[in-house]
């Protein structure tokens, strides 16, 4: 059964679903899904059945079932906030939903149903800062991270702002049996640059955080004590080649399921920024950047890690391409029309 691709449209209102061939990354438009209150933000549930979608325009989170056959969207469950979300994850056990909230300057947890529906009001609503913008808990279920950029309204298109950021990372536990975050000690991360963590990654077996710094352009890794939960850095190299010195700003940030490589996207510079990842330290080394669409505020790699597909949102196009197993390259693939301000990329397997 071929891999789905979701993409959200902000300014068409809409979701569209395309199927991927998993031997050669091909998509295949599928079905497209009315999304009025205009998504921006995608999670997946852990069984792969249920994809949740946040709203930008009139603020809310939505479930839907998936259909694996046809790569269609059934309305499952909905619940209405007060802010739009910036960032949705489900906890490892699939029975919470976490939310990070860019304008309110919160972060908030939504129980879910037995099916995955979301619906419920929040457990939680959590305090942080303006500029928050993603939350996740580590593969232990036991903490979680709020990281919140160093210059707010940063839109890589006009002149910065300089409307100061928080610049840190807050850490909290998180109680998989009531789903309840609680600061931890101490609360706050604080970069010595206005770095501006944005998005983050863990390494697949050891206790490493990757997060991109959106006004640095750069990746820190931080060492994750299993322990306390709490995060050290350890390393910070750059998204951008020798001599750049234009605008830029980082956006989202992905790891292979091996482990091995790790992608970050350039919004300036447009394009996806490639590290190898030594298997025994977890230190980042530079493998080069591909030219992708312009403000690629949204990519997604495939399950397998094989594929990448990086979303413009300035050109309204989809770029493709496929990751080298041995070196960790991108080669260019295809180029897909897909709508205005294409906002978030999922892909997905069938469900288990």
């Amino acid at each position: 059964m071929p891999y789905s691709l979701y993409i959200c449209l902000l300014d068409e209102k809409k979701i569209a679903a395309f199927t991927m061939d998993a031997d050669t990354g091909r998509l295949t438009p599928q079905a497209e899904v009315l999304a009025s209150g205009g998504p921006a933000v995608l999670a997946i549930s852990p069984d792969r059945h249920v994809l949740y979608v946040g709203y930008r325009v009139q603020p809310a989170i939505l479930s839907f079932r998936i259909d694996h056959d046809t790569g269609g969207l059934t309305p499952q469950g909905t619940v209405s906030l007060e802010h739009a979300p910036t960032f949705l994850a489900t906890d490892r056990t699939g029975k919470y939903l976490l939310s990070a909230y860019y304008q309110g300057g919160y972060a908030a947890v939504h129980p879910l149903a037995e099916d995955g529906a979301v619906g419920a009001p929040s457990l939680d609503r959590l305090a942080t800062a303006t500029g928050a913008h993603a939350i996740q808990t580590d593969p232990s279920n036991r903490f979680a991270f709020v990281p919140h950029i160093a210059r707010l309204n940063d839109n890589i298109l006009e002149p910065p702002k300089e409307a100061l950021g928080p610049n840190v990372i807050m850490q909290f536990r998180f109680d998989a049996h009531t789903g309840h975050l609680t600061p931890n000690a101490p609360l706050r991360v604080e970069p010595a640059e206005r770095l501006g963590p944005r998005h983050y990654c863990f390494h697949p077996t050891q206790d490493l955080v990757y997060f991109s710094n959106e006004q640095g352009c750069s990746v820190t890794g931080y060492r994750l004590d299993p322990a306390t939960g709490t995060l050290s850095a350890v390393q910070t190299i750059t998204t951008l080649p020798d001599g750049y010195t234009a605008r830029n700003t980082c956006s989202q940030i992905h790891l292979t399921p091996s482990g091995q490589f790790l992608y970050v996207a350039n919004r300036g510079h447009n394009s996806i920024a490639g590290f190898a990842v030594d298997a025994a330290t977890g230190r980042l080394t530079a493998i080069g950047h591909v030219s992708t669409e312009a403000v690629p505020s949204a990519f997604s790699l495939d399950p397998a890690g094989h594929f990448v597909f990086a979303a413009g949102s300035a050109s309204g196009r989809l770029a493709s391409y496929r990751i080298n197993r041995e070196t960790g390259a991108l080669t260019p693939l295809a180029t897909y029309a897909v709508g205005q301000r294409p906002m978030a990329v999922l892909v997905t397997r069938p469900g288990d």
